[in-house]
């Protein structure tokens, strides 16, 4: 059978307190709480977004075809790096 840790309970905790004044100072714990804090909150508040909000899958998009016409191929320019004014141009180097 595998031993349970407890948690501490008494003067444990004081020897704790001491170590943590003793590593982050007295004056940078105020901040640290408070840091701790706003991280918990941000995390409540997405987890309570997602839980809110089912999944929702997004429909995929239609690709242009070549029968498009130049709206098609500019797409697939701007795909390419060269955007629509790129249409026709060979890519110059720089």
């Amino acid at each position: 059978m595998v031993p349970q840790l407890e948690l501490p309970q008494g003067g444990e905790w004081i020897v704790i307190l001491v170590i943590v004044v003793l590593l982050f100072g007295a004056k940078k714990l105020p901040e640290l709480s408070r840091n701790a804090a706003r991280a918990l909150n941000e995390f409540n508040k997405a987890r309570s977004e997602d839980d809110e909000k089912p999944a929702q899958v997004a429909a995929p998009q239609p690709q242009p075809s070549a029968a498009d016409g130049p709206a098609g191929s500019a797409a697939r320019a701007d795909v390419e790096g060269r955007g629509s004014e790129g249409i026709g141009e060979e890519p110059r180097g720089l």
